[in-house]
This record gives C-alpha cells, structure tokens and sequence, in this order.
C-alpha cells in the first residue's frame, strides 16, 4: 500500500496546485471567448493574493478575504476593459500594465504597511481556508479501502475554493455552449458587427465577460494566500497566469481541454516537488533548479507545438469599430 499511498499524495498536491492554474484558465477563456486578449491574469491574480491576505488578516474571515480579492480583480479588469474595450487600446500593452502595476502596488503597499518586505503577516484560525472533508470517506476506507483512500485524500479534504474552481469550470462550460449569454459572449468574439447589428451591446457583452474573468482570477488568487499558503508573498503567482494562458491555447480556447491541460501542469509542479533531492536510477541526482523548471518547459513546449495549429476567436486582440 506503500505505491498507493505515494500516488495518492501526489494526486493531491496535483490538485492544491492546479487550483489557481484552473480559476485562471477559466477566467481567459471567458474574456478571449468575447475577444478580449488577457495576458494580465497574472496580475489579476496577484493583486487579489494581496488584497485577501490583507482583508482576511484585518477582519479575521478567510471569506472575507475572498470577497476583497475578488473586489480588487474584478477592479483591475474594469480598468483593462476601460483601456481596450472603451478607449479600444492595445489589448497586448493593457494586459502588460496590469501586471506591472499589480507587482509594484503590491509590493510597495506591503512593506509600507507591514515592513517585512512586501510580506503580510501570518494568517491563523479563521483567517485561512481550512480543509473540507466531505462525507462517506470513513465509510469507503472501511469498505473499498484502495478507493476510500484516493476519496480521502484526493476528493476530500481542500480549502472551499478548490470546490469552487471546479464548479466555475463545469458552469464555463455549460453556459458557454447551452445558454442564450454563452452564444452571444462567443458570437461576441467571432463576428461583432453580427451581433451589434442584431441590437446589442457589444461592449456590454465584452464587459460582462471581462468582469467574470476578474471574478475568476479573484477565485485564483485568494486561494494562492488565504488557502494554500499562510499569508502574502511577493510575486507568489510565480507565472501561474501565463501557465493558464498556455493552457487555453493549448485546450483550443474550450472549457473542460483547459482543465485537463491545468491538472497536466499541476502534475508536473507535484512531481516536481517530490523529486527533489531523489537519486533517479541510470541519471543520479538530479538539480532542484532542472527539477522546478519542468512546467515552465512543458509550457513552452506546448505553445511551440500548438500555438500554430490553435485557432483563437476571429475577433481576439481587434477592438470593435461601430460601422456607420
């Protein structure tokens, strides 16, 4: 039971790590689908760490820090949409401002309030996202002992947010394709004119999408410092926001694609914690910088062998003219 036990363990970390990476992809997807490029996930992310560690250490709630992340993500999203949607700028040169800010705000706040070096204090008790079990694992240990144990370990026993992911992935999905908003947010990012001449309102359904992607990144970041770490760290997104954009590439611009390429990376990110330091037979010891750089190289290995081959939405990256 030993192998069993590795594999459940490593099952597990699979999924406190892809969590971020999923809330992310999710949240590009909603806005590329309305043909909005969003390479500032990141900071989105980033700025929502910050502002759930700060919120969650003021008032002592760890939900109150979800709804002050997801404040602050979706304000950093309004503020991209006002720059490319409104003022039609460069979607590219936004999305890098927001990343740049979200770094620089977060790290000058943070070591003006706290002067641990961007640091936030420690997060205890109700400040952090404690572990859900969920019901029958007892029972399935004592029955299906192998399946009761990848229940209880892999299943149960994550932070809300990580229950949350996985709903906002399975209603991307189903809104995305079975609703009437769906259709329109996707019409939004194939043909805009269509949809402007049928009456209605292209930049509100840009908006829209947009301000959920923001909610989204919200999801992401707070988990990052209210669930899975302790506190805030300065840049602890760590490039989780481009890992996501690769991963919507990678998936075709489609929901559930997105979060099995996200749980590929979280694998990685897994194995790559628990290689450290082992001695691999025929290879030796293995360096930790070789062994943490794995899923920043299957990322650039998956947007060189598909970045050719995907097709984002017609509209992506060109700001609507009206025609007159």
């Amino acid at each position: 039971m030993e192998w069993l036990q590795t594999i459940a363990v490593v099952l597990d970390s699979t999924v406190r790590l892809s969590v971020p990476l999923i809330c992310a992809a999710m949240a590009g997807l909603w806005s590329e689908r309305a043909g909005v490029v969003d390479i500032g996930l990141e900071g989105k992310m980033l700025i929502a760490a910050f502002a759930a560690a700060v919120a969650a250490l003021v008032t002592g709630s760890a939900w109150a820090g979800l709804g002050a992340g997801i404040a602050a993500s979706v304000l950093f999203s309004l503020l991209h949409g006002f720059a490319s949607i409104t003022w039609r700028g460069n979607q590219i040169v936004s999305g890098v401002a927001i990343n740049m800010l979200a770094v620089g705000l977060t790290a000058i706040l943070g070591n003006a309030w706290y002067g641990q070096g961007g640091r936030t204090p420690a997060l205890e008790g109700a400040a952090r996202f404690g572990d859900v079990r969920l019901p029958f694992g007892p029972w399935a240990r004592e029955h299906v002992p192998v399946l009761g144990l990848l229940y209880d370990e892999v299943v149960s026993g994550h932070g809300a947010p990580a229950y949350l992911a996985l709903a906002a992935v399975i209603a991307t999905a189903w809104v995305l394709k079975r609703t009437r908003f769906g259709l329109r947010i996707r019409a939004v990012g194939e043909n805009p004119a269509a949809v402007d001449t049928a009456g209605i309102s292209v930049a509100g359904l840009r908006y829209a999408a947009v301000a959920i992607g923001g909610l989204l990144c919200g999801l992401g970041g707070t988990y990052l410092a209210v669930a899975q770490s302790a506190g805030f760290i300065p840049q602890m997104t760590a490039g989780r926001g481009f890992i996501a954009l690769a991963a919507v590439i990678f998936a075709n611009w489609r929901a559930w694609p997105a979060f099995g390429a996200c749980l590929l990376f979280g694998v990685l990110d897994a194995l790559a914690i628990r290689l450290q330091g082992v001695t691999l037979p025929g290879i030796g010891l293995v360096p930790v910088e070789a062994i943490q750089a794995l899923p920043y190289v299957m990322t650039i290995v998956l947007l060189a062998g598909f970045i050719g081959k995907a097709t984002p939405p017609k509209a992506s990256g060109l700001p609507y003219v009206k025609e007159r």
